[in-house]
């Protein structure tokens, strides 16, 4: 019974919903595995422009370097290129791994990357400079405890740059109309439509100021919305 319960668990879902599939993984087309790659990296960029600004790679030059979700390893590749001093990589599945490993490999690239849990780092304190998280940590059953894990790690006087999902977003509001209100359920909360019809299960959304309270311990933190392709549909 104990095992039955471990195996259906919300992190074990989160968990068996990306291991069937990494996020991305549907553009990665082509003949070879560096076309694959070279693929989704293309479409990951041109359908979140603003990415590259929002995490400035090259600022891992010299700097130790901590990736929460590498999922297909686009960002990853970026963040090993900048020239760090070391480089760290961790995902909740095998097959996000086991990407991001073959995608440096074509590259002659190498990163420490390993399979875990963002809720319980297996890192000391202050291991990284930088830490780097985009739209992953959402997914975890306890994105509050996550982002502690985050600081935890994190050097003093370092950088944590992290994406979650905004609630009151263009997305969430197509997603009500569809669940709640064309489904005769007007009264249906954007946060249950999120858990239960938005990428895997349980996924989150936060409110401006419910991420700055989420961020509180840290000394300072720069919040703001960004409009993504799905809103702009």
């Amino acid at each position: 019974m104990a095992e039955t319960e471990q195996m259906t668990s919300p992190k074990q879902r989160v968990h068996d919903f990306w291991n069937a599939q990494s996020c991305g993984e549907v553009y990665a087309v082509g003949q070879t595995l560096r076309d694959q790659y070279e693929a989704q990296r293309a479409a990951r960029y041109a359908l979140e422009p603003y990415l590259p600004q929002f995490a400035r790679f090259h600022e891992g030059a010299g700097r130790d370097v901590l990736e929460i979700g590498v999922g297909m390893g686009a960002d990853h590749l970026e963040w090993a290129r900048s020239g760090p001093r070391s480089l760290s990589g961790i995902d909740l599945t095998e097959r996000a791994v086991e990407h991001t490993r073959a995608r440096l490999r074509e590259l002659g690239l190498q990163s420490r990357l390993t399979i875990g849990d963002a809720e319980c780092l297996p890192y000391a304190d202050a291991s990284f400079d930088l830490v780097y998280s985009w739209g992953v940590l959402h997914h975890s059953p306890d994105t509050p405890r996550a982002i502690r894990e985050v600081w935890r790690v994190l050097r003093p006087g370092g950088t944590a740059r992290i994406m979650i999902y905004h609630s009151r977003s263009i997305v969430g509001y197509v997603l009500w109309l569809r669940y709640a209100l064309l489904a005769g359920a007007p009264r249906r909360s954007l946060a249950d439509i999120y858990a239960h019809h938005l990428e895997s299960p349980g996924t989150k959304a936060y409110s401006v100021e419910e991420a700055r309270r989420m961020f509180a311990p840290f000394r300072s933190a720069d919040v703001r919305s960004q409009l993504s392709f799905g809103d702009l549909l």
